[in-house]
């Protein structure tokens, strides 16, 4: 096939893939509005020793991946729960609730139906592990302590459903499987002699041919 058969087939069939397109994008469109908003909060939290001596950056590198353990395990969902009494279960809070390790921080990431709640409940997270690490600093040595801040107040916005991302995604899945359709039409009607081009490709003389009619 040239570039002109391409160019027909356009013509002729390209209706069929936008509007798959347009069909997946609106179908897409519609499921992100049913979907229930999910917020995400982010409470980031600084871990930091207390003097600038490579030996305690070292000891402080491999305890960070424990502090994380320690703050994804049900207790401490637990103890956010009954702090700001939070009418859901341990487990569910803490499958909504995730700290992560970022170099010397900690960000603890919560999903949430609302906001603000979500904010709450990332802050409270980051005050239970300060106040924590206060009372295991407190029997050490000024020079041997490893201390934590909040960094800044809780960040936090709309995390899915996503529109936009849904609506592309489901215009580009539209447009393959119109893509699709297409290639399978044209794959079907591949041995009808529709034209004098294609009788031509097969070596044969044309020596007439009907007018279409209009």
């Amino acid at each position: 096939m040239n570039l002109i058969d391409y160019v027909r087939i356009i013509v002729r069939r390209g209706w069929i893939i936008v509007v798959a397109a347009l069909l997946t994008a609106g179908m897409a469109f519609v499921y992100s509005k049913l979907q229930t908003p999910i917020y995400r909060a982010t409470q980031a939290v600084l871990v930091k020793p207390s003097r600038p001596d490579n030996g305690l950056t070292i000891t402080m590198r491999s305890l960070m991946s424990s502090y994380v353990l320690r703050l994804n395990i049900e207790d401490r969902a637990a103890e956010v729960i009954n702090a700001l009494q939070l009418d859901m279960l341990p487990s569910q809070l803490q499958a909504n609730a995730t700290a992560d390790l970022n170099t010397f921080a900690i960000n603890i990431d919560v999903d949430m139906t609302d906001l603000e709640t979500a904010k709450k409940v990332a802050s409270l997270y980051g005050q239970n592990f300060i106040q924590w690490r206060n009372q295991e600093n407190a029997p050490q040595s000024n020079e041997n302590r490893i201390t934590a801040e909040l960094l800044g107040a809780p960040t936090g916005g709309l995390y899915r459903p996503n529109t936009t991302v849904n609506v592309v995604a489901g215009a580009l899945l539209g447009a393959i499987l119109g893509g699709v359709i297409v290639f399978v039409l044209e794959w079907l009607d591949a041995n009808i002699l529709r034209r004098r081009e294609d009788v031509e490709r097969l070596g044969l003389v044309v020596v007439g041919h009907l007018p279409e009619v209009e």
